[in-house]
């Protein structure tokens, strides 16, 4: 429970700080939002009017304790240039998002844990020199350019798909689904062949333990120790890793909704970073960054009920 208690304070602490600091970024980089909003023409006056009616000439940790608060309430701001709520504007957006990054995430464990257990069991040495091999070559090959070869040759070449003829979620889910498998694989694969690595790596390591040796003195077969033992110890340190894959696919989402022309979290974000739209561009580091403190809180909590050393910490 201390354990819990403990992880949950720092989830808290680690959010204050995440929104202070993605505040206090926006009020001292170069440039007005005023300036975006009426152009370079308007005169001064207009602008200490704009700003007065923005709030933006108030104190900034007035402004910041206002904002928090707010957003936590569920008010994330108004939008500067399109002078409605960051909430309604968010609403739209991220559940594509989020769809994209649970497809892809889930693409990672359902391929990864098999092809790891595989590849860590396997005798042949061909066969673990070849995974090696091609682990290495995935890996080294980043998303957005798997995005681009699937949108270039199952595109434009095979016809199995239109690149850009997204369909919404709100018109089709099972369209908006089937849209977004090629997208969720160009994230994930690269994160498969990490996975794999490591748990082949993992599973390794545990067959040379001397409790192995034991198991198989006793007459014990491969394939039992195997399950009853091997895998749950090289599956610990695996359970991080997959966190911090969680937290990467949620940035690499974004990227890859540029290659394949998906209206989510990305087009926004970069839009009202370049109209210094700040209000949007706070909400959604907010939310990246809590979806990402809260993947690394399950993970602990996952890492807890796996390894009972961790309780007594």
């Amino acid at each position: 429970m201390k354990y819990i208690i403990k992880k949950t304070c720092t989830l808290i602490i680690t959010l204050f700080i995440v929104s202070l600091l993605a505040f206090l970024a926006f009020q001292i980089i170069p440039g007005d939002p005023t300036t975006d909003m009426l152009g370079t023409e308007a005169t001064e006056e207009a602008r200490q009017a704009l700003r007065e009616e923005l709030g933006l000439n108030r104190p900034v940790l007035e402004r910041y304790w206002d904002w928090l608060s707010g957003f936590v309430k569920g008010d994330m701001g108004e939008s500067y240039n399109y002078r409605m709520p960051v909430r309604d504007m968010l609403a739209d957006k991220l559940p594509v998002t989020a769809l994209l990054t649970l497809l892809s995430f889930a693409f990672t464990i359902v391929l990864s844990i098999p092809l790891g257990i595989w590849a860590g069991s396997t005798k042949s040495r061909i066969m673990d020199l070849g995974i090696s091999v091609l682990d290495q070559m995935i890996m080294s090959v980043p998303p957005f350019f798997l995005g681009m070869l699937a949108c270039y040759f199952l595109g434009n070449v095979l016809k199995l798909f239109v690149p850009g003829n997204f369909v919404s979620y709100t018109v089709s889910w099972s369209r908006c689904l089937g849209y977004m498998v090629l997208p969720a694989l160009a994230i994930a694969i690269p994160r498969i062949a990490m996975t794999v690595k490591m748990l082949r790596s993992s599973i390794r390591s545990q067959l040379e333990q001397d409790y192995v040796r034991t198991s198989r003195s006793r007459g014990s077969s491969r394939g039992k120790i195997l399950r009853r033992h091997v895998l749950k110890n090289a599956l610990i340190p695996v359970i991080s890793f997959l966190a911090v894959s969680a937290a990467e696919i949620m940035t690499g989402s974004i990227i890859i909704e540029q290659v394949f022309t998906i209206p989510g979290v990305s087009r926004l974000l970069l839009a009202s970073i370049s109209n210094r739209d700040f209000p949007v561009v706070q909400a959604i580091v907010v939310v990246m960054a809590a979806w990402i403190v809260i993947v690394n809180f399950a993970a602990d909590l996952l890492y807890q009920l796996a390894d009972p050393r961790i309780r007594r910490l």
